[in-house]
């Protein structure tokens, strides 16, 4: 159970313990990893995955099987992706550190804008009136892409991913929601290209909706946040005995929030957690059915639930807020709760 009015990084064990690093039972254990979105909040993740990738022994005790993302979560799933199987560990976090150091907002009058944005954010959800302006009606929306996918493209070669793809890489997952349909889309492998992963953080307030098929994305915030579905239906020998979920968002709360600041925070806090916890929900029956026999063992397995809590809660005005000292504070965060889970582990 996390304590989210600590101030500190939490990592909570959704099931048995086990041993990632040392000591654990013999033969590799098949993990799979989900990156919640959240926004800047996201740069936690990255501090989580710096620690995981260099930290857990991939070659003895575990594989990673798959990696997915939303939003921000995204971003980072696919640059540890892209490190490891181009170059190993050691280059996911070099990508995961250039990629949040392209997307801070460094320059001064940036740094202006950043303030202005987060504090405007700020007064909104506080209940301040303001008018209410379409992305579609103001030339900031593709300003704010062309800085996205400048970032992205800078540290990640997107021809490059094809190839890499295959039995031997992890499945690579990026969850959108078809605006046009009403349905889940998740962008898998090969089919994570630039367009897809901008469609996955096209917040519907802040950017136009990305065409991908005919049809037009939002913020995958909206749908499978992270996606788990594309994790778990893998061929055997790659079904993930382990999920480690990277969550942004809390689960649990101590007090009933009663400002109109508070009340946005915990709905936005639980609609980004709705998805994920029906998903959860559903690995957690299946793996009643597998225990029970009632499920043939050739097909499915059991999987451990595991999760690492970003301890501290933000306002989630700031979600939007890429001030460099921000930025680097939930970076080691997420470093000293990923050291939390391994430690608990041993």
């Amino acid at each position: 159970m996390s304590d989210t009015g600590t101030g500190e990084a939490v990592a909570t064990d959704g099931g048995e313990e086990g041993d990632a690093t040392a000591g654990g039972p013999p033969g590799e254990r098949n993990v799979a990893i989900a990156c919640q979105g959240g926004g800047s909040h996201t740069a936690f993740t990255a501090g989580v995955l710096e620690t995981l990738l260099t930290e857990v022994d991939w070659e003895r005790k575990c594989e990673l099987v798959g990696i997915s993302g939303t939003s921000g979560g995204a971003f980072n799933a696919l640059a540890a992706w892209y490190g490891l199987v181009t170059e190993g560990p050691e280059r996911s976090v070099e990508l995961l550190g250039e990629l949040w150091d392209a997307l801070s907002a460094k320059e001064g009058t940036d740094r202006a804008v950043n303030s202005w944005l987060t504090a405007l954010n700020r007064l909104e959800k506080s209940g301040f009136p303001f008018p209410q302006v379409s992305p579609y009606d103001v030339p900031g929306d593709e300003l704010g892409k062309q800085r996205i996918r400048d970032a992205l493209e800078g540290c990640i070669d997107f021809d490059a991913i094809p190839p890499l793809c295959g039995r031997e890489s992890p499945e690579l997952v990026v969850g959108t929601v078809d605006v046009n349909g009403g349905v889940f889309e998740t962008f898998t492998n090969e089919d994570v290209t630039v367009e897809a992963v901008l469609a996955s953080a096209a917040v519907p307030d802040l950017f136009e909706a990305v065409e991908l098929h005919g049809h037009a994305h939002w913020d995958g915030l909206f749908s499978q946040n992270p996606p788990v579905y594309d994790l778990m239906h893998q061929p055997p020998g790659r079904k993930p005995d382990e999920l480690w979920v990277v969550q942004i968002n809390p689960q649990e709360v101590e007090e009933v929030p009663t400002s109109t600041l508070e009340i946005n925070d915990r709905r936005n806090e639980l609609s980004g957690n709705i998805s994920l916890n029906q998903e959860l929900g559903f690995i957690e029956r299946v793996n009643d059915w597998v225990e029970a026999g009632k499920l043939p063992a050739e097909e499915f397995t059991h999987t451990e639930i595991r999760r690492i809590e970003m301890g501290q809660r933000y306002d989630s005005a700031t979600k939007i807020d890429r001030d460099p000292a921000f930025i680097g504070d939930l970076m080691t965060n997420g470093r000293e709760a990923a050291g939390e889970f391994l430690a608990e582990e041993r």
